[in-house]
């Protein structure tokens, strides 16, 4: 969900109610924790072709199923960018204006509307074209126009072009939405008839489109209230036709198993005697961190999850603004450190270094963007706000090693294992859990680490869309998530064999 720092959205707007969740809980009952028996890790509770992999020989898969499961991605992901997103509206195309469509278009069109001028300024006049026009309008306006009155008309050398123009025009205000009455009241101050023509089907175009939004807006409630079984089935339907829909989803939860389990033998917890020699581990906690790790991902090489791509857009925007707001953090936390004597009591001058680093960081994570010299140039724009309050309450300004010091601080930020980045890092991890651990974070967001206090706002904004991200895609793909979890936590009892098919991949 685009980021929108002038407004909090939190878990449950426009999403599917508490009774829906609670699918997701129920589809993950048996992975809540360790006090559940391995026995309910066999169950066939969930949709019976939604486990990753299938102890039967592959079938080959044809060109028709491809097709079929691309038509369900496409349908499952207009559904789900409609129902979660209110700004979604269809819009006209519109072609590059130097491109060769556009002058193509642009030629073909000119044409036709060249021969009908002509034709129309012939003597006598020629309303072939006209009469072809005039039929595309009457049934493009609710066929209030009769062709084969308007025929005989031209027959008889009495057809009133203008006159019928001016009928269209009053029937499409009629018709149209608010927003197209100035260009209903152009087209009626439009002398030239085949230029008013040509008007005429623009304004129908966008009337189209206005209904076409206008049923899309009416149907959001319905979509919102039915998205979770639709797209559950529509993604059952890929897997019944693709079974190799869920690599990358188990590849992605897979990484996290791995690293749980390397992290338990680091900090040097064994089995309990007479267990097995594999750690528990929560599967909660570990689809959580799998969760977490999509706001670290590298979008332009990894390979995303088959269960998420509805919404990877949306977790790239937020992904894109985290880092930004990462680099404010750590420019905050250095400039307090250093300058907290000077700088403390000053709120305005607070804000105005934030907001300086806000404007020179936008963009840092495109390919051309030049941290390092960017995290100079906010160094020394910084010193010299600094300087500038300083003077304006009679007070000496920073000496040349206090200025060098801090520019090299903040330029030394631009490397990942820098301590205050990596700090910073680990708090903003860790909000970002809290808020994946809580039931209802809309009702009550978790505490904000030390060290956030500068960006706040804009991180409590963007951990709840975050988390409405999380919670549909729990609730719709729970199932799945469950028998993948199955099969990596206890694969022998996934299926009930101890052959390495059995095992995640």
């Amino acid at each position: 969900m685009p980021f929108n720092g002038g407004e909090k959205q939190c878990v449950g707007e426009d999403q599917p109610s508490d009774s829906d969740s609670s699918r997701f809980s129920e589809s993950m009952a048996s992975l809540s924790d360790y006090e559940c028996s391995r026995q309910s890790f066999t169950s066939d509770s969930s949709s019976k072709s939604s486990s990753p992999a299938s102890a039967s020989p592959p079938r080959v898969v044809t060109f028709d199923e491809v097709m079929g499961a691309a038509r369900n991605l496409e349908n499952m992901t207009l559904v789900h960018e409609i129902a979660v997103n209110e700004n979604f509206q269809l819009k006209k195309d519109a072609l590059p204006e130097n491109s060769l469509a556009s002058r193509v278009k642009r030629i073909v069109h000119q044409a036709y509307w060249d021969v009908l001028e002509s034709e129309l300024n012939a003597d006598p006049p020629e309303y072939d074209h006209a009469i072809k026009l005039g039929n595309r309008l009457r049934n493009q306006i609710c066929e209030v126009l009769d062709t084969d009155l308007i025929r005989q008309q031209a027959e008889h050398g009495a057809v009133d072009i203008q006159g019928l123009a001016n009928y269209i025009i009053s029937t499409m205000g009629k018709l149209c939405a608010p927003v197209r009455d100035d260009d209903i009241r152009k087209l009626k101050a439009t002398g030239n008839i085949v230029e008013l023509l040509r008007q005429i089907f623009h304004v129908l175009d966008l009337m189209n489109m206005d209904m076409a939004n206008f049923l899309i807006r009416s149907f959001r409630p319905h979509f919102q209230r039915q998205l979770v079984d639709y797209e559950r089935t529509k993604f059952q339907e890929i897997l019944e036709e693709t079974p190799s829909a869920l690599d990358k989803t188990t590849k992605w939860i897979k990484e996290s198993v791995n690293e749980e389990l390397l992290s338990v033998s680091e900090t040097g917890l064994t089995p309990a005697a007479g267990t097995s020699s594999k750690p528990h581990l929560s599967p909660t906690l570990v689809l959580n961190n799998s969760y977490l790790k999509l706001l670290q991902w590298d979008y332009q090489k990894k390979e995303f999850p088959e269960t998420l791509i509805t919404d990877e857009a949306r977790l790239q925007k937020l992904t894109e603004k985290l880092n930004q707001l990462k680099i404010i953090a750590c420019l905050s936390l250095i400039t307090n450190n250093m300058l907290g004597a000077i700088t403390e009591g000053l709120p305005e001058l607070a804000d105005r270094l934030k907001r300086v680093s806000a404007v020179l960081l936008e963009g840092m994570n495109k390919e051309t963007f030049n941290l390092k010299e960017v995290l100079n140039s906010v160094g020394v724009q910084t010193c010299a706000e600094v300087n500038k309050t300083l003077v304006e309450r009679g007070l000496p300004t920073l000496n040349a090693e206090v200025q060098a010091n801090l520019v090299g601080q903040f330029s030394s930020i631009e490397k990942e294992d820098n301590p205050i980045r990596s700090l910073i890092d680990k708090r903003i991890q860790l909000y970002l859990k809290s808020l994946l651990g809580l039931p209802s974070p809309q009702k009550c967001l978790p505490p904000m680490p030390g060290g956030l206090a500068v960006i706040q706002q804009e991180l409590e904004v963007l951990g709840c869309q975050y988390a409405n991200i999380v919670n549909l895609n729990k609730q719709v793909y729970g199932p799945f998530y469950a028998n993948i979890l199955r099969k990596l936590l206890f694969g022998e009892e996934a299926t009930g064999k101890t052959d390495a098919s059995s095992s995640a991949n």
